[in-house]
């Protein structure tokens, strides 16, 4: 199991406590319906659009990585506090046949031959963990709200005297 202890919120495998912004099962035939719901919540929490990508990134690796190497299918879940996005993806099957579902000592050490999912969500959320369980696996990634931008100073900005020749 890897963890990051300065992950707020619910601990690895458990649910958020308020209400979520999306919470749904998937399949690899409804990736793409997963994938519009994730965007579309993401930004009416409030996450630039940049931060809406990230999230939507992170969302697909979990959940392609659940089709291919657990059960199939899982469940997404989507919260948001005063301060974080939450997105936490869950399977409660085996790994596929074959599969290995060893625990590592973080996510970026737990490699495949096909890709760098992990090591991706890793760089784009603010903390990330993923808890192997003999029932499943769950990973959840968080994202910082940022803060409203300052509006504007509506006044021009002051000239400096040493600028402009005598």
């Amino acid at each position: 199991m890897t963890s990051d202890p300065g992950l707020p919120g619910p601990r690895p495998g458990t649910a958020p406590d308020g209400p979520a912004l999306v919470d749904q099962e998937f399949g690899s035939g409804s990736l793409y319906a997963l994938r519009a719901a994730v965007a579309a919540h993401a930004a009416s929490a409030g996450l630039s659009q940049d931060q809406v990508d990230d999230v939507l990134a992170a969302a697909h690796e979990l959940a392609a990585n659940t089709v291919r190497h657990d059960a199939g299918h899982g469940r997404i879940r989507l919260w948001a506090d005063d301060q974080f996005l939450y997105c936490q993806v869950s399977d409660d099957g085996p790994p596929a046949s074959g599969e290995d579902r060893t625990p590592a000592s973080s996510p970026a050490s737990w490699q495949t031959g096909h890709g760098h999912g992990l090591w991706l969500i890793g760089q784009v959320a603010a903390g990330f963990t993923l808890d192997h369980r003999a029932a499943g696996t769950t990973a959840t990634a968080r994202f910082a709200i940022a803060s409203p931008a300052q509006p504007p100073d509506p006044r021009p900005p002051a000239r400096s005297q040493d600028a402009y020749p005598h």
